[in-house]
């Protein structure tokens, strides 16, 4: 009986989801942006989430001129959708209307190198590439193990050894990857203007302002205060409730 009920539940939460993700879509084609803005957001609250209902969520945002939830909501999506292009050029269009410059402190040497390497996939897509070539691994055992002429031998032991190979630097880079996605922690502020103290304590001198829509790293929390780190490598305290986390 309780099953049933689960079942049901979860069939009715996913109509209501899809329909208001279709009334938002409604909503957004008529230029209605506060209506939509508030169908997406009614889906969000079913605990329903897609790429696609983040993106159409931020270009009603977008079009409001709301700029900390049009890019907190670009960056959502592309937590779920890394390589689509369509969000990274709205994204780029929405960080235009920031008020802060930041630079972007580039990375060089050997560790950017294996950054960027292992950043071209997902982790869970390295995990699935490890899958597949450990498969290839077996085929080339076992055809290894049956071959009846030296030659064949060799080509199925080279075929073993690359497919190892391979096995071994998905891993290494899914590791990396995981690694890397839970020490990163972003966030985009949200208020409007707002003081990034020296120390977390309100009396504490202020190092430098920001304004709404900045993305920022969260290096440590204490009580209602985070420790940010800018991409310039800059950082400061600011209280949390200036913030939103993407994660």
């Amino acid at each position: 009986m309780k099953n049933l009920i689960y079942i049901f539940l979860l069939i009715t939460s996913t109509f209501f989801a899809q329909n208001g993700f279709e009334k938002g879509n409604e909503l957004y084609r008529k230029d209605q942006f506060k209506e939509a803005v508030v169908a997406y957001e009614s889906v969000l609250k079913t605990k329903k989430e897609s790429a696609e209902l983040y993106f159409n969520l931020a270009n009603a945002y977008y079009k409001l001129n709301k700029v900390a939830p049009a890019i907190y909501n670009y960056e959502k999506a592309l937590l779920l959708s890394p390589n689509d292009k369509d969000i990274q050029n709205n994204l780029a269009f929405a960080q235009k209307l920031q008020i802060d410059d930041i630079k972007q402190v580039p990375k060089v040497g050997f560790s950017k190198l294996i950054q960027d390497f292992t950043s071209s996939y997902h982790y869970n897509t390295w995990g699935w590439i490890a899958v597949g070539f450990s498969t290839l691994f077996l085929l080339f055992f076992i055809g290894y193990y049956f071959s009846q002429t030296t030659l064949l031998k060799r080509i199925f032991f080279v075929g073993m050894f690359l497919a190892l190979l391979v096995i071994v630097l998905s891993v290494t880079s899914a590791i990396f990857e995981k690694s890397n996605y839970e020490n990163d922690k972003p966030a985009i502020v949200f208020a409007e203007i707002t003081s990034v103290k020296t120390e977390p304590k309100q009396d504490a001198p202020d190092a430098f302002m920001l304004h709404e829509g900045t993305k920022v790293q969260i290096l440590e929390a204490l009580d209602n205060w985070r420790n940010i780190e800018l991409s310039d490598g800059t950082n400061g305290w600011i209280e949390a409730a200036a913030i939103k986390e993407i994660k």
